[in-house]
C-alpha cells in the first residue's frame, strides 16, 4: 500500500498496483478535494439537521413508559444506566448551543457538566425533567445549526477533543453519531428490562 499524506490529518491509502503515477496524481488532486469538501460542509449540515430532528422525536419515544426505578437499573453491570444516558444527551445539546454562542436560559445539572461520567450513588433527575429540558433545548439548537456559516463550520473544534485536529463540522458529526449511539443503548435497555421495543412513528 502507498500512503499519501501532507496537508491531511488522515493518510490516504492507494493500491500499490497503480504505481508512483497514482501517487503523483493524488498529491496534486487531494488539496483541491479538501477545498471542495470544506465548501460542501454547509450542504452536508442540512442532512445532520434532519437527523437531529429525528433524534428529537426518538428521545421521547425511547423513554416511553420507563419507570424511575428502571431508569437507574444497571442490571448488575458497570454500564451507564438510562438516567445517565438521557441526561448526557440533554447536556450535549446544551454544550453545542453554548459552544457556538447560542442564547438560552438554562443551567445544566452539575452531574453532567464538562461531560462528566456516571457518578456512583448520585441521585439523577427524573426522566420527565429530562424530557422538559430536551424540549427547551432542541428548537434552540436547531436554530443555531441552521444559522452556522461556512466559516464557522470550518473553524476549530470548540470542545478541543484530544488527539485530533478537528473542525466544528467534525465535532457536529461526532455529536450526531453519539446521539444515535446513546438512544440505541436506551433502546437495548428497554428490551432487557421487559419493555416493548422503541417505536419509530
Amino acid at each position: 500500500m502507498v500512503k499519501v499524506s501532507g496537508w491531511m490529518s488522515r493518510t490516504c491509502p492507494v493500491n500499490a498496483a497503480f504505481g508512483p503515477q497514482a501517487k503523483m496524481l493524488l498529491t496534486i488532486a487531494l488539496p483541491f478535494t479538501k477545498i471542495y469538501v470544506m465548501k460542501s460542509n454547509k450542504i452536508a449540515l442540512e442532512a445532520f439537521i434532519r437527523l437531529y430532528d429525528f433524534h428529537t422525536k426518538l428521545f421521547h419515544n425511547v423513554l416511553v413508559d420507563i419507570s424511575e426505578e428502571d431508569a437507574i437499573n444497571r442490571l448488575g453491570t458497570k454500564a451507564n444506566h438510562i438516567a445517565w444516558l438521557a441526561g448526557s444527551l440533554v447536556y450535549e445539546r446544551y454544550a453545542i448551543v453554548n459552544a457556538v454562542g447560542g442564547q438560552i436560559d438554562y443551567t445544566p445539572n452539575e452531574l453532567f457538566v464538562n461531560h462528566k461520567g456516571i457518578q456512583e450513588g448520585a441521585t439523577y433527575p427524573s426522566l420527565q425533567q429530562y424530557k422538559n429540558e430536551w424540549e427547551l433545548l432542541s428548537p434552540v439548537l436547531k436554530h443555531v445549526l441552521e444559522n452556522l456559516t461556512e466559516s464557522q463550520l470550518n473553524g476549530p473544534d470548540p470542545f478541543e477533543m484530544p488527539g485530533k485536529d478537528l473542525m466544528l463540522f467534525d465535532t457536529l458529526t461526532f455529536c450526531v453519531d453519539r446521539e444515535s449511539y446513546c438512544i440505541g443503548q436506551i433502546g437495548l435497555y428497554r428490551r432487557l428490562l421487559g419493555y416493548e421495543a422503541m417505536k419509530y412513528d
